[in-house]
């Protein structure tokens, strides 16, 4: 079992940070929010958590072991596996995500890609007593599990600035990227960063 990879970052990318290990770069999947924490060069240790699965090892990694625990929890409840998980993760904080349960908020779910209404109830009854009390100071701010309206530009562009754009090109990049977050609130879900995150790259890529 790896509990937590400690190094320089050797490489980041859109889901992935690599940590140089005694001269081995472990390859972990992120979320943008831990990926945004990260800049190459640096020293990290992030939480981590190993999926083995018969074809493939896969490690994810995470800001802090409280996440990696709600992580794994997450896959306690049928039908859900590491990448449903981490999108849970990718939209809400562990903290959100116990709100979410205790106050029965099934729009907070299903503001999750790939989480119908039918899923977030069945989420819920199965999560209610496995997530735990919330544990952070996050909760009063975001006290319905949904994250402020302005976070999601703040945490798209420290990802993008990670990954070594420039902040003119990060800031253009979420301009871009705007009418598609709007929408998304506009509909009364949160804004799905790691889409977000996936188009302003496209963006940046065609501007180049």
């Amino acid at each position: 079992m790896i509990a937590f990879v400690s190094g320089p970052v050797a490489a980041l990318a859109p889901t992935t940070a690599v940590i140089e290990v005694g001269g081995i770069g472990m390859a972990l999947q992120c979320t943008p929010a831990t990926l945004a924490g990260l800049r190459i060069g640096q020293e990290a240790r992030l939480a981590a958590s190993l999926v083995v699965r018969e074809d493939s090892l896969t490690l994810y990694g995470f800001a802090d072991d409280d996440e990696r625990q709600v992580f794994e929890l997450l896959q306690t409840a049928s039908g859900v596996g590491p990448r449903l998980a981490q999108a849970m993760l990718a939209t809400h904080s562990p903290d959100a995500l116990r709100v979410a349960v205790a106050t029965g908020d099934e729009k907070a779910l299903t503001a999750v890609s790939g989480i119908g209404k039918k899923g977030a109830q069945k989420l819920l009854l199965e999560l209610k007593d496995r997530l735990g009390e919330p544990v952070g100071a996050r909760i009063g701010q975001q006290g319905t599990g949904t994250a402020a309206p302005s976070s999601w530009r703040d945490q798209l562009q420290a990802a993008l600035i990670g990954l070594g754009y420039a902040t003119r090109e990060a800031d253009e990049a979420v301009t871009a990227v705007t009418p598609q977050a709007e929408a998304a609130v506009a509909e009364g879900a949160a804004p799905p960063v790691p889409q977000l995150l996936r188009a302003a790259l496209q963006t940046l890529n065609r501007a180049r």
